[in-house]
């Protein structure tokens, strides 16, 4: 088969969505089978285009309720055309089918059996509320069009259930176990220092003031704690005021990684804390630090919930409860028993999150679609 995935996000920003896109395309082609990723042209964009890929139309800087990105905003609709009658796909998998332009155009004009997939969470906050009102109309225009419908979690079906009857298929995000097996060899530090690690965008749903807080509290009687932030966002210049002005000893602002130093952050910390408050519909970065062996404690959005079950519910906080916050970091950061429990239920959880067992799952979807219309 020949399969499309539509990326409406910039493609070489570092995307989640990105992400999962770029590596089911490479297990599709170790399957057998031939993936081609559509994607709008980022702004501002220079160089070559990589095999595999096909820019339509280009993307603009869009800044969000949560957070900013560039999506589809303009396309040469003769060009879309003529490149999906050369391209011939079999099927076309729409990533965040609900955003604007790009889905709605390709599933127009698609001969193809399509096939939507939700990634984002559609939190219960006034103004996500409000973004739903003014998508909801685009969104069910779309949903006609397609012939099955999957999301990344229970919490990322929520938005589109209450507009379609149609079943959906959970196929969970997954990253490449590979890579984490890799970084086993790398030595901590020899130091009495205890590492806490955070990683992702510094932007208020993200939690990292109640973190702060929380490792305020937790080195007041722990000197030997320190707490790295890695990523950047709107919020970095308010907190690393907050720092300063509260005199929090220990913090250190990294700014951006990249992959391979994010791996080695995780390779050599004692602990990562995400503690997200809401819009999350997965948690690709927990199983990254679960594949890492890094013992996590993370916010109790649903999102994070779906994945760190069972015995991995012990890290599960309330970021706004700053002493029992700091409780849990001080818990999981020195108790080698319970450390090394939730290291043994984590290192089998994550098995099953394996990009090989998750593009297995989107060819097997793919093939029962594909037979079910071609007899109809």
């Amino acid at each position: 088969m020949k399969i499309g995935l539509v990326c409406p996000y910039n493609l070489f920003g570092g995307s989640g969505v990105g992400e999962v896109v770029l590596a089911l395309r490479d297990g599709i082609n170790k399957k057998g089978h031939q993936a081609v990723i559509v994607t709008p042209q980022p702004y501002n964009f220079k160089g070559s285009v990589p095999e595999g890929i096909v820019l339509v139309g280009g993307a603009r800087p869009v800044r969000a309720v949560r957070t900013s990105s560039q999506v589809s905003a303009s396309i040469d609709l003769p060009a879309l055309s003529k490149m999906m009658q050369e391209q011939a796909f079999d099927i076309l998998n729409f990533h965040e089918p609900w955003s604007p332009m790009l889905s709605l155009q390709m599933l127009t004009r698609s001969k193809a059996v399509n096939i939507g997939t939700f990634h984002a969470a559609m939190s219960e906050r006034r103004t996500s509320r409000t973004v739903e009102r003014v998508i909801t109309p685009y969104t069910k225009s779309m949903l006609k069009y397609l012939d099955a419908l999957t999301a990344v979690s229970p919490t990322a079906t929520k938005y589109a259930s209450t507009l379609t009857r149609m079943p959906i298929h959970i196929i969970p995000n997954g990253i490449d176990l590979t890579k984490y097996t890799e970084q086993e060899q790398i030595d901590k530090p020899k130091t009495s220092l205890r590492t806490i690690l955070y990683v992702g965008r510094l932007e208020k749903r993200k939690g990292v003031r109640h973190l702060l807080q929380a490792f305020a509290l937790l080195a007041e009687n722990n000197p030997n704690f320190r707490l790295m932030l890695a990523g950047d966002g709107p919020d970095r210049a308010k907190l690393e005021a907050f720092v300063h002005e509260n005199r929090i000893r220990g913090v250190t602002f990294l700014g951006y990684v990249d992959e391979a130093m994010k791996r080695k952050l995780f390779a050599t910390s004692d602990l990562f804390c995400s503690p997200a408050m809401y819009g999350e519909s997965f948690g690709i970065v927990l199983l990254e630090a679960m594949a890492s062996g890094c013992v996590v404690v993370a916010g109790n959005n649903s999102g994070y919930e779906g994945v760190l079950r069972d015995r991995g519910q012990l890290s599960i906080i309330n970021p706004v409860d700053t002493p029992e916050f700091a409780r849990r970091l001080h818990i999981l950061t020195l108790d080698e028993d319970i450390r090394r429990i939730w290291r043994e239920w984590a290192i089998e959880e994550v098995k099953q999150y394996d990009y090989g067992h998750i593009v297995d799952q989107y060819v097997s979807l793919y093939e029962e679609a594909y037979a079910k219309k071609t007899k109809s």
